[in-house]
C-alpha cells in the first residue's frame, strides 16, 4: 500500500512506484475511475486502449483475420486498391 499526502491546494504526489507501474511521465495527466465507492487511479492513455480495444471486439472474425498476416495482407490489399484509384 502507497501513502501520499493531500496540500491545502489539494493535490497530491503519487509515489514514484506507482507512476512506474502507470507508466507516467511529467505533464501527463490520471484518471480516477470509482468502483463500488472506491477510487481507481488509473493512466487515461490505457482507458483509451482498453475503450477501443472493447469496441473492435469480435471484428476481426468478421472480417475473417485470423492472425498477424492475416492483418498485413488485409492492409496491403487497402493500399493497392487506394493506389489504384
Amino acid at each position: 500500500m502507497e501513502l501520499a499526502k493531500i496540500t491545502s491546494k489539494g493535490q497530491i504526489t503519487l509515489p514514484i512506484s506507482i507512476r512506474r507501474t502507470l507508466n507516467l511521465k511529467d505533464g501527463d495527466k490520471v484518471a480516477f475511475i470509482e468502483k463500488d465507492g472506491n477510487y481507481i487511479v488509473i493512466n487515461p492513455v490505457s482507458l483509451a486502449i482498453d475503450k477501443v480495444r472493447e469496441a473492435f471486439k469480435g471484428e476481426a472474425e468478421k472480417l475473417g483475420l485470423k492472425n498477424e498476416e492475416d492483418v498485413v495482407k488485409m492492409i496491403k490489399e487497402f493500399r493497392e486498391e487506394k493506389q489504384s484509384k
